[in-house]
């Protein structure tokens, strides 16, 4: 960690990324307007959805990680696959946390088995076999490639969850559909605000954890 924060560059990165993340958080709670029948509960969309949007985005860098690994055969690939993986579990863990909080009163209950619902929770499911399975120790290299190979598999699930609204028939379908575009002001800059907020908290959290991880396997 030391290491890490001696380049004055991340130093500024955790800073900057504090205050904007402070004020996403009070900006959220005071300026943002509650929906009727949502209440406070409809402040955790701020949350939700960045956090929806940081965990596909990580997995994405997990895959474009895993191709560079067997392209370029360099070993700081599987060091960002694995430390955008991680995040982009961490943020798909808050994904599932925060959507039954948030549904509980559209719903009624905290959970239904619809599309979106299922399909994230296979991929998040997916992730924890990916980490599993390079615990299990061996051969580094094999573990390497062949964890690249399932990185780049379990981002097939991406797409598809985003789709899933579309793929199956309404009659099934629970998960709001929500245009941004045709968003009041008060809900659309805000959203927008909290979507950069935690795009710059990915990538600091990617510098820190990718580094952190190369540190680590230079021991």
């Amino acid at each position: 960690m030391d290491f890490f924060f001696k380049k004055r560059k991340n130093r500024l990165l955790v800073f900057f990324g504090a205050i904007i993340f402070a004020l996403n958080l009070i900006n959220i709670i005071l300026n943002t307007p509650m929906v009727a029948d949502q209440h406070w509960a409809q402040k955790i969309f701020y949350v939700h959805v960045p956090s929806a949007w940081v965990g596909f985005l990580s997995y994405f860098i997990v895959m474009i990680a895993g191709f560079m690994l067997y392209i370029k055969n360099d070993d700081k690939w599987d060091d960002i696959g694995l430390a955008s993986a991680e995040i982009g579990t961490f943020f798909m863990g808050l994904v599932l946390i925060t959507g039954p909080i948030w549904a509980k009163p559209i719903w009624g209950t905290f959970w239904i088995w619809e599309p979106r619902l299922t399909t994230t929770l296979i991929l998040f499911l997916f992730y924890l076999g990916y980490f599993m399975f390079r615990s299990f120790g061996g051969n580094i290299e094999r573990i390497r490639r062949q964890a690249a190979a399932l990185g780049i598999l379990a981002f097939i699930n991406v797409p598809i969850i985003f789709m899933s609204v579309k793929f199956w028939e309404p009659e099934i379908q629970s998960h709001p559909q929500v245009e941004m575009a045709s968003q009041p002001e008060g809900i659309l800059y805000p959203f927008i605000f909290s979507l950069i907020t935690f795009t710059f908290l990915f990538i600091i959290m990617l510098r820190f954890r990718a580094h952190t991880i190369r540190l680590k396997n230079s021991l």
